[in-house]
């Protein structure tokens, strides 16, 4: 919990330029205080928490809790259980009464942790399991409730900002609906299927949740909408959102000021009809993940080469790393939010595209490829998405651009051009058709840029150029064989084993988990590929955190269990 000492209001614009210019000198100095305003010794010296109360923190921050204030609200509601689940028998009686699919999740959660959809009894037993463990790690608490799930639906919130003075305001909406395991991904403001009536309810609706639990401060209120633009109540989050930033772009408010001059007791500045929708903004979360493998397993490692795309205009880059630093398995995989401004949709999503091929990270596997998929995607541009975007495009998996006719020309023209390394325009013929290629290469620089027949093209290379020779004789090379995998369970990810499920000589089935797997607090079931018999799980117990650990030579934590065939004896096959 973070508090500061702000006294008027030109300081507290100005703490705020200090703050995003000396961030690190400012993380290091702030002071940390436990939130109990009554209790707090410091309250004698002037120290105000910026942010709402504990009242409205505790019961905003409990679902179950948030769930009948909303209901006491008039804030329209999922139908569901409003109870504390006890267990996972509970849990089936109650899934059933309310009908599947139904959500289990965490009483205290947040960030899509302690979050599973259920579609039967054993998805609801498996469900209960993961989602109250994975609560318990994330926020201590392991409570649970279930309510029912409303599918293909679109994920809208409204940022809301109150003052200490029964002031209250709704600053629009964004449009958070691209995630992945109820995290997102890419958000916008404002959203392209909103009316203005039912943003208007919306936002009036939120104010009134606002209002009813004496909120002051910035807080975001999170809605599910349908196909028909019903809406129904999330969650509350009472504090500064991720992304925040493109409602600062299309409402010009400088949300972390206000909510200084609020802590302060200032009462706001603006009326409900100053708020204005100028323009249009996105939010792209770049992530150090694999997008290839569920849509973003995490990785880690160094960032080798790490360069923003700042260069690019209206662009603006919210980032706590720098070049050299690590990613490891004990924090979020969040590397920054990409946020780029326009004056309309197209424009703010052009800009994106400009910025995701000038971004560099190397020395990680990062989601930007993804990224750049998801906002050229034309299902995307014509704001036809939901929750559901993600496995409805790529129902196998996502497998990466496939490049046109024209862009592989294009390419292999830029790697001739990169070849010969002349300064000068280049005509490249490719499939009988001439290209002209244009650029000044620097090959000490990660990005290029360059003109092919009056099309602009941002580069980064990672090529493998062969002369003619080269190329004809490659092809009696022999190919690794790939390696079969099927006996074998190996982790996609880094992490600690907080479970494993079997023990040599035991036979298990295709599907059967196997152990499981905790990653940047969430918590990821591995199942056997096939049937056999397990005959290895080289896992070392740690005495201290009283987990299993498997180290490899690099000192990362993986699993690996050989399977062997139940009827070709005890050997790994």
């Amino acid at each position: 919990t973070l508090r500061v000492l702000a006294h008027t209001e030109k300081e507290s614009s100005n703490f705020h330029q200090r703050f995003f210019l000396c961030k690190p000198i400012m993380n290091s100095c702030l002071r940390m205080f436990n939130f109990k305003p009554s209790l707090s010794p410091q309250a004698s010296e002037g120290v105000t928490f910026i942010g709402p109360d504990t009242h409205a923190i505790q019961a905003m921050g409990d679902k179950i809790e948030s769930k009948l204030l909303a209901k006491n609200a008039k804030v329209n509601t999922i139908p569901g259980f409003d109870g504390v689940v006890k267990d996972a028998d509970e849990a089936v009686r109650i899934a059933r009464e309310i009908g599947y699919p139904v959500m289990i999740k965490a009483s205290a959660g947040g960030g899509g942790k302690g979050m599973r959809i259920a579609w039967d009894d054993e998805e609801t037993r498996e469900g209960f399991r993961f989602s109250s463990q994975e609560a318990a790690s994330s926020f201590g608490d392991d409570r649970l409730l279930i309510e029912k799930f409303i599918d293909n639906p679109r994920h809208i919130e409204i940022q809301v900002l109150a003052d200490k003075h029964d002031n209250a305001l709704w600053l629009n909406e964004r449009e958070c609906s691209i995630q992945r395991r109820n995290q997102k991904v890419v958000e916008e403001a404002p959203s392209t299927f909103l009316d203005p009536d039912t943003r208007r309810a919306m936002g009036e609706q939120a104010v009134a949740l606002a209002k009813a639990v004496k909120y002051s401060s910035a807080g975001t209120v999170e809605f599910l909408v349908d196909s028909k633009k019903n809406f129904y109540f999330l969650e509350m989050n009472t504090r500064l959102q991720v992304e925040h930033p493109i409602t600062e772009c299309i409402t010009g408010l400088d949300l972390v000021q206000e909510m200084i001059r609020v802590a302060k007791g200032y009462p706001l500045r603006h009326k409900q009809a100053d708020i204005p929708i100028n323009g249009w903004a996105v939010e792209c979360r770049v992530y150090a993940e694999d997008p290839y493998k569920s849509f973003g397993l995490p990785s880690i490692g160094r960032l080798s080469q790490y360069q923003e795309p700042l260069h690019v205009s209206n662009v603006r880059v919210d980032s706590g790393i720098q070049e050299g630093s690590d990613i490891s398995i004990y924090y979020d995989p969040m590397i920054s939010k990409l946020i780029t401004y326009g004056s309309d949709r197209a424009e703010a999503l052009q800009r994106m595209e400009e910025a995701l091929d000038n971004y560099v990270i190397r020395g990680v596997t990062h989601n930007i490829a993804l990224l750049r998929e998801v906002i050229i995607h034309p299902r995307f541009v014509q704001g036809n998405i939901s929750t559901k975007f993600l496995p409805d495009v790529y129902p196998d998996g996502f497998k990466g651009h496939k490049l046109t006719d024209l862009e592989k020309r294009e390419l292999l023209a830029i790697a001739t051009s990169l070849y010969v390394s002349c300064l000068v325009s280049q005509q490249v013929e490719v499939d009988g058709m001439k290209l002209n290629v244009t650029n000044e290469w620097n090959l000490a620089s990660p990005l290029s840029s360059v003109t092919i027949d009056g099309t602009h093209r941002t580069i980064q290379y990672k090529l493998r150029i062969l002369t003619k020779l080269a190329a004809e004789l490659s092809k009696y090379m022999p190919e690794k064989a790939v390696e079969d995998t099927t006996s074998i369970l190996r982790s996609p990810m880094p992490g600690a084993v907080v479970a494993v499920s079997v023990k040599p000589g035991d036979l298990v089935s295709e599907g059967q988990e196997i152990c499981v797997i905790e990653a940047m607090k969430m918590q990821n079931s591995l199942i056997a590929a096939k049937s056999g018999k397990v005959c290895l799980i080289p896992a070392a117990k740690n005495k201290q955190s009283k987990i299993f650990l498997l180290q490899t030579h690099t000192c990362l934590t993986s699993c690996t269990v050989i399977l062997a065939d139940p009827e070709a004896g005890s050997g790994p096959r």
